[in-house]
């Protein structure tokens, strides 16, 4: 019997590319995003190329009941999640004290609370079955404050804290959670948080939306508990629990500059 992923943020970048995995694999899909004309283009492509089923929500996130409406709707329609990809996401550049709140509010409400929300309603399920994976998406910004990005880093490094303590809550459930860390990568991120001319994304060294996706679903799958994407990643998240706090979040403010 085929198993079903649910994908948030699947219109396009990441989203959509663990929804290509997802259904290459012969999963069925649940697709959540604001972007229905994208997603029900997705849909066509997938449901004709793999012979899977996919059901799309056009839904906001970051509204305070929509976490809850899809799961009641998802009981309704008696569909089981095996796989929740807690991907939907967005960050803003700007001193913190002159960025609009309301946005930052949003910011919150979509990166911390929808994914905390769907991942509590979710496991239940995955427990009682004794099988189910979390793929919940932090970034290399959880390992360091971000001046001029203060909100949301600190954000995905909520997602890397919760999502490494359930982890270990949840062994030998059958069920396991993995924070995918991956660094600057090639989305409509940066455009959406207005970092097109920062030093974060100059240079060639800029991972793309595929690779990222498929290192994080393979790290899913074997379930590990956090997944750093690229190697200079995975120094630098090491490194920076051994210097100096202030100066960690300096070379943090340095990468965020505007060129």
């Amino acid at each position: 019997m085929n198993k079903t992923a649910l994908i948030t943020g699947a219109s396009s970048g990441l989203g959509a590319e663990f929804a290509r995995i997802h259904a290459s694999k012969g999963d069925n899909l649940v697709l959540v995003a604001r972007g229905e004309e994208k997603m029900n283009t997705l849909k066509v492509d997938l449901e004709k190329q793999y012979a899977i089923s996919v059901y799309v929500i056009a839904r906001d996130l970051s509204e305070q009941s929509a976490s809850q409406d899809i799961f009641s709707e998802l009981q309704t329609k008696r569909m089981h999640i095996d796989y929740l990809v807690n991907n939907a996401g967005f960050g803003d550049f700007g001193l913190f004290a002159e960025r609009d709140w309301k946005k930052q509010e949003q910011m919150i409400n979509l990166n911390v609370m929808a994914l905390t929300h769907f991942t509590r309603l979710f496991l239940p399920g995955m427990i009682k079955n004794r099988f189910g994976k979390v793929l919940n998406i932090a970034s290399t910004a959880a390992f360091q404050p971000g001046p001029t990005m203060s909100v949301y880093f600190a954000s995905k490094a909520f997602v890397l804290s919760f999502s490494e303590a359930i982890a270990n809550e949840l062994k030998g459930t059958g069920v396991t959670v993995t924070a995918l860390c991956p660094g600057a990568t090639e989305t409509g991120f940066k455009v959406a948080a207005s970092l097109d001319s920062s030093n974060l994304f100059k240079g060639s060294g800029i991972a793309g939306s595929k690779e990222v996706a498929e290192f994080g679903y393979r790290a899913m799958m074997k379930g590990k508990t956090v997944a750093v994407h690229g190697f200079l990643n995975t120094l630098m998240s090491q490194s920076v629990r051994f210097a100096p706090r202030n100066i960690v979040t300096a070379i943090a403010r340095f990468k965020l500059k505007e060129k």
